[in-house]
């Protein structure tokens, strides 16, 4: 094979894979490491990939996360209907608990007509909307993330020590097939370990983005969750993990 035609095959399977390992680009290719390294170094000066120590990652991948402002402007129709479709599976009555970011804030004003739900929350603009709402609004405490407008730290944390949901809706940063779900900080991974961890029913929502890029802090396996709903079908592989893991899986309509 011609370096050239390495290079597109290598970028195919980055764009399938999400991410690639230089071993793994060894391996599939069977060249030397100094090939792969050779390889690497071109594509990236290119601008067609970001490498990292051993690896491979799209030239889009961010290392650091956008702040709320720009996340809540990306597909705003995708996560209404995102919103929406974790809704459909959530009580008339009871406590639910949902996550901060801007796609759980779609959950939220899906909420927000429901007069017997008590919806409590870590997402600064969800509690922004508590005098509208028909639902009671309760904030968990903590300190403002001001990235995310998230509360977080040792006070939000103790502040789920005393709670219990019915269900619990966490969004994620990026998810894996082999992993689970991820998030940018560990503050925040706190607040959704121990909200998942106190919640008889556990939705993980995200949406395709963020299929196989996983960001920095694993916060749950996918055997945490019952059902994960999204926008983008999973390969075959990815959804044998979900269903391994007995994960309902919850695609919505592309219309």
């Amino acid at each position: 094979m011609l370096t050239p035609e390495r290079h597109r095959a290598i970028l195919r399977l980055l764009a399938e894979r999400g991410r690639l390992t230089l071993e793994e680009v060894r391996s599939r290719f069977r060249v030397s490491a100094a090939t792969v390294r050779r390889d690497a170094q071109a594509l990236a000066a290119s601008g067609l990939v970001r490498r990292t120590h051993g690896g491979l990652l799209p030239p889009d991948f961010a290392l650091t996360e956008p702040v709320y402002s720009r996340k809540a402007e990306k597909a705003v129709e995708i996560k209404v209907r995102l919103g929406r479709a974790v809704a459909e599976l959530l009580p008339e009555d009871g406590t639910v608990f949902i996550d901060a970011g801007s796609t759980c804030l779609e959950v939220g004003r899906a909420l927000l007509d429901r007069p017997k739900l008590r919806i409590f929350t870590n997402s600064v603009p969800l509690l922004m909307h508590a005098t509208e709402a028909s639902a009671t609004l309760s904030a968990i405490g903590g300190e403002v993330r001001k990235v995310s407008l998230a509360l977080t730290g040792a006070l939000a944390q103790s502040w789920l020590e005393q709670l219990r949901f019915d269900v619990a809706v966490v969004g994620a940063s990026g998810t894996d097939a082999d992993a689970g779900a991820s998030t940018t900080e560990i503050n925040e991974a706190g607040v959704k370990v121990e909200a998942l961890r106190r919640a008889r029913l556990r939705i993980l929502v995200a949406d395709g983005g963020k299929w196989n890029r996983p960001a920095a802090f694993r916060f749950s396996p996918w055997k945490a969750f019952h059902h994960f709903v999204t926008d983008k079908s999973p390969s075959r592989a990815e959804r044998a993990a979900l269903i391994a893991a007995g994960v309902k899986l919850h695609v919505i309509s592309s219309k």
